[in-house]
């Protein structure tokens, strides 16, 4: 069986996952992987993360974090895009184990073999959002819709703008 995705080198930054054959849309790719920490864990783990502009942290639930830098798969190689061709779903424990929670990434549209696949993080940081702090989770998409910037908004923009 070939396999649908690969890790290479990624013009948006370092690492990256490609297509390797025609993807449809609505397709399954990938679980997110990695060891399961509470919050609190990953906040003892990795102090000061905002600063780093760095981070295989998934938010998986309120309760819990997937960690990929321990156990984790390609999928954190998956870069960030303001136009993505990919989403993050979160797939709920059928028992309501918040622990056994998933989270796979699926095609939002059709990918081309050799096309780089991208999900919007959706990074929110409860700090303000300084030029310096936006500076360090800069946006590399190169859409012509970047925001410049991996992280949300912290409001909506009024109707006006």
């Amino acid at each position: 069986m070939t396999r649908r995705i690969v890790a290479r080198r990624s013009p948006i930054h370092g690492n990256g996952v490609f297509a390797a054959v025609d993807i449809p849309a609505g397709t399954t790719l990938i679980e997110y992987r990695g060891k399961l920490l509470t919050h609190a864990q990953a906040d003892k783990r990795y102090p000061g993360n905002a600063d780093s502009g760095h981070t295989f942290l998934f938010t998986l639930n309120d309760r819990y974090v997937i960690d990929a830098n321990e156990g984790g798969n390609i999928a954190r190689w998956i870069n960030h895009s303001c136009e993505p061709n990919c989403q993050s779903s979160l797939e709920e424990d059928a028992d309501g184990d918040k622990r056994k929670d998933r989270v796979t990434i699926e095609t939002l549209r059709a990918v081309r073999a050799g096309e780089e696949l991208c999900y919007d993080y959706g990074i929110t940081l409860e700090e303000r959002h300084t030029p310096r702090l936006k500076a360090i989770w800069a946006c590399r998409c190169g859409s012509p819709r970047c925001t410049g910037t991996m992280l949300k908004p912290k409001r909506k923009p009024s109707a006006g703008a």
